[in-house]
C-alpha cells in the first residue's frame, strides 16, 4: 500500500502545512483526519479569517455572546481568532511533541493595521503569544523594515516567529540576520535557544502574476519574433527561479560560521516556508507551486484546494538540484527586457501589507455588522 503523500513528503524532508482555518475544520474531525494523513501544521492570515468569520454563520453564536458581554469589535475578533488558534494548536500537539518541536505549529498574524509600528507590534506579538498560551503557536510578523526589527525582538524574548510576506532575496537575508541577532541576544543573556522556532515565509505565486503581466505588456509591443519567443519562454518562470535563489541563499547561510556557532548552542534552523502556493493562472498546472518547490528541509503551506489537487495527482521527488545557474539566468534575462524582479518584489510587499490591512478592515466591518444584526441595540 502506497504511503500517504504528505507522510512521504515529511520523510523526504518537506513538511506540509495547511493555509486555512475555520470552525468546521476544527469541529468535524476533518483536521484530525488530515493530521493522520501527514499534515504537520497550519497557517492563518487576516484574509483567511475574513473568509471564515465574515462569510459564514459558523461564528454567529459566539459573536452574539461576546457582543452581549460588552466586547468591542476588536475584542470580539481577538477572542474568535485566538480560540481558533488554540484549538488548532491542541489538534497539532501530538505532532509538535513527536517531531520535538520541528512541526505542529499554528500561525497567528499580528494586526496588520500596525505593520509599520515596530514597538506596538512587539507588544502585540508578546500579548498574543501569552494569550494563546500554547508552545506550538507562531506569531506572524510581516517582513517590512519595521517587521525585521520586530522579528529580532520577539526571537530574543523567546517567541516563535513566522516571518511572513517575504518576496525578495534581499528581504530574506534581512530576516535571517534578524533571527540570528535575536538568538545571539538570548545566548548572551544565558537563555535557552532550543525552545525557539521560526520559519521564513517566501511568497511565490504572486511574483509570476506580476512578472507575467509585465511580459504581456512587452509582448503587445514587441515585433521581433526572436525576442517575442524569448519573452514567451520566460512566462511562469520568475517565481520558482526566485525561490531557488532564496533556497541557495539559505544553504549558504546555514553553512556560515555564525549559523554553526548558534547551532552548537542549541539553536534551531530557521526553515524556508513556501507560501502563496495556490496557482492563480489557469494556464499553469494546478499544483505548479507545490510540485516545483519540493526541497528539503522546507515547509510548504498550501490552500485546501491546491492540497487536494496535489494529493490527487502530484508525486514526491526532488525538484531542486545543485545547479543554481538556470535560475540566475532567468532573473537576468528578465532584467535584460527591463523587468527587475527585485523591484517587483518590493512592490508586492507593499501591496501585500495593504491587502492584509484591507482584509482586516473588511473583517472588522463584518463582525460589527453581524453583532448589530444578532444583538440589536433595542432588541
Amino acid at each position: 500500500m502506497a504511503k500517504p503523500k504528505m507522510k512521504a513528503l515529511a520523510e523526504y524532508g518537506q513538511s506540509i502545512w495547511l493555509d486555512y482555518i475555520d470552525r468546521p475544520l476544527l469541529e468535524t474531525g476533518k483536521l484530525r483526519s488530515m493530521i493522520q494523513e501527514g499534515l504537520r501544521g497550519m497557517t492563518s492570515n487576516p484574509a483567511i479569517f475574513n473568509n471564515a468569520i465574515g462569510s459564514s454563520a459558523d461564528y454567529d453564536d459566539r459573536i452574539k455572546e461576546l457582543k452581549g458581554a460588552g466586547k468591542t469589535t476588536f475584542e470580539i475578533y481577538d477572542e474568535l481568532t485566538v480560540k481558533d488558534i488554540q484549538d488548532a494548536a491542541d489538534h497539532f500537539k501530538e505532532v509538535y511533541f513527536a517531531t520535538k518541536g520541528l512541526d505542529g505549529h499554528v500561525s497567528l498574524e499580528i494586526d496588520p493595521q500596525i505593520a509599520d509600528k515596530a514597538e506596538e507590534q512587539v507588544q502585540e506579538g508578546l500579548r498574543l503569544f501569552k494569550k494563546v498560551n500554547r508552545p506550538n503557536v507562531m506569531i506572524k510578523v510581516p517582513s517590512t523594515a519595521a517587521g525585521i526589527f520586530v522579528t529580532e525582538e520577539l526571537i530574543a524574548k523567546g517567541v516563535n516567529v513566522n516571518a511572513t510576506l517575504i518576496f525578495s532575496v534581499r528581504q530574506y537575508g534581512c530576516v535571517v540576520k534578524a533571527y540570528y541577532k535575536g538568538l545571539k541576544r538570548r545566548a548572551g543573556d544565558g537563555l535557552d535557544l532550543g525552545g525557539v522556532r521560526s520559519v521564513a515565509s517566501i511568497f511565490v505565486s504572486r511574483i509570476d502574476t506580476a512578472v507575467d503581466k509585465f511580459i504581456d505588456g512587452k509582448l503587445a509591443k514587441e515585433t521581433d519574433n526572436t525576442k517575442r519567443k524569448k519573452l514567451q519562454s520566460l512566462k511562469g518562470k520568475a517565481a520558482v527561479a526566485n525561490s531557488r535563489i532564496i533556497f541557495k541563499t539559505w544553504q549558504d547561510l546555514s553553512e556560515s560560521d555564525e549559523a554553526k556557532a548558534l547551532g552548537k548552542k542549541g539553536a534551531n534552523v530557521q526553515r524556508v516556508l513556501w507560501a502563496s502556493t495556490g496557482t492563480k493562472n489557469p494556464d499553469y498546472s494546478d499544483i505548479k507551486y507545490v510540485a516545483e518547490l519540493i526541497a528539503a528541509p522546507t515547509v510548504n503551506t498550501i490552500p485546501e484546494k491546491t492540497l487536494a489537487a496535489f494529493l490527487d495527482h502530484g508525486y514526491v521527488y526532488d525538484a531542486f538540484d545543485d545547479n543554481i545557474k538556470p535560475a540566475l539566468e532567468i532573473i537576468e534575462d528578465l532584467k535584460a527586457f527591463g523587468i527587475d524582479v527585485d523591484a517587483v518584489c518590493d512592490d508586492l510587499l507593499a501591496k501585500g501589507v495593504a491587502a492584509f490591512k484591507d482584509a482586516f478592515t473588511d473583517l472588522s466591518a463584518s463582525i460589527e455588522k453581524k453583532a448589530a444584526e444578532l444583538l440589536p441595540v433595542n432588541g
